[in-house]
């Protein structure tokens, strides 16, 4: 039986290092990661169990926001920021499953993920998906970029899951959000999950130390306060900020939370 994950690794990729597309990947059942990314994932998960929870909620978490914003709120351009490595209901398939015109950039910098993208990301025959190589603390050569597939003149909505946590600095954080909102006419929504200690995230604490210090990027965790100054000046649709996997998850009252906070603004 042969090992899963890729056989050859491109040549700016790191086969060495544990990197964080590779472990979600693996988290959420993949086969697109190194043995050394299982190797860090597993011991994470040993430390928060719940760890493989929060990627499966996050991923839930952004099929009902796409479905919603595709849907019921009438978007048809989704800037996808931190796409991480292809695997089911990507953004992409969710919109236009919807919205079979709608149009779908995604944006990462991590080259595995690049070829991937270029690979599986297919659009409708209606729509358009493409993928853009650019780092999330570049949001002016995001925006460029991106204004060659979507008409920024129209509501955009901009989908930053799981990616700010790589922003350290909270200020950063904050003016790569109001850069990339500033630039949106009114109607384009900002759609983000980020990991917190404040919903059950104990083990959680440990397991960022371990990822700091044995795999790339950095993270960091942010607390509620932290986390709503990053939708300052947008409508925050209900509930409001919850756990992601609570965001309008259907009638069941008793989904378990995650420790992941999501949440959608709007613009006014």
């Amino acid at each position: 039986m042969t090992e899963p994950g890729p056989r050859t690794a491109p040549s700016r990729v790191r086969a060495d290092i544990a990197h964080n597309a590779r472990v979600w990947n693996h988290w959420l059942g993949g086969t697109d990661n190194y043995p050394v990314d299982r190797v860090v994932g597993d011991r994470v998960t040993g430390m928060y169990p719940s760890i493989g929870e929060v990627a499966r909620a996050d991923r839930a978490f952004l099929g009902r926001a796409v479905r919603h914003l595709a849907g019921d709120v009438g978007i048809g351009q989704f800037l996808d920021i931190g796409t991480g490595l292809p695997t089911a209901e990507n953004t992409h398939e969710v919109a236009q499953h919807t919205a079979p015109d709608a149009r779908v950039v995604y944006v990462d910098n991590d080259p595995i993920v690049l070829a991937h993208a270029r690979s599986l990301l297919t659009s409708s025959p209606e729509g358009a998906t493409e993928y853009i190589e650019a780092d999330a603390r570049d949001p002016e050569r995001i925006l460029r970029a991106a204004g060659r597939t979507l008409d920024l003149r129209r509501p955009v909505a901009v989908m930053m899951l799981g990616i700010l946590n790589f922003v350290l600095d909270t200020d950063e954080a904050r003016a790569v959000v109001t850069t990339l909102m500033d630039a949106l006419p009114p109607g384009s929504h900002l759609v983000l999950t980020h990991p917190t200690l404040e919903l059950g995230g104990e083990g959680n604490e440990a397991a960022m130390r371990f990822w700091n210090e044995n795999a790339t990027p950095p993270i960091t965790a942010r607390s509620r306060t932290e986390f709503a100054s990053l939708l300052d000046g947008l409508e925050i649709l209900e509930p409001g900020i919850v756990s992601c996997s609570r965001w309008r998850s259907g009638p069941t009252p008793r989904t378990p939370e995650v420790a992941q906070f999501g949440a959608v603004g709007r613009k006014p």
